[in-house]
């Protein structure tokens, strides 16, 4: 995957369209900003983006179902 800094972006804007993926990177802090992906791939980011928030919102209705049959005074006996 290629890392472009955002001081180079800016500077040549057209640098996006040569590549798919790029890793978007600040220099000075040696951090990852983001990723620019390109628009021939969104279908399958909002379906992955989707999937997560399912994924997501399952794993506290499960863990609202269990705290509810959880009696803290009986947890607190044992």
């Amino acid at each position: 995957m290629e890392q472009i800094s955002i001081s180079k972006i800016q500077r040549n804007l057209s640098l996006l369209k040569d590549f798919d993926i790029i890793e978007v990177v600040d220099k000075k802090r040696n951090k990852v900003k983001g990723y620019f992906i390109d628009s021939k791939y969104s279908a399958a980011i909002f379906e992955l983006i989707e999937q997560e928030k399912k994924n997501k919102v399952q794993a506290q209705e499960l863990a609202g179902a269990l705290h509810q049959y959880a009696n803290p005074a009986l947890i607190d006996a044992e």
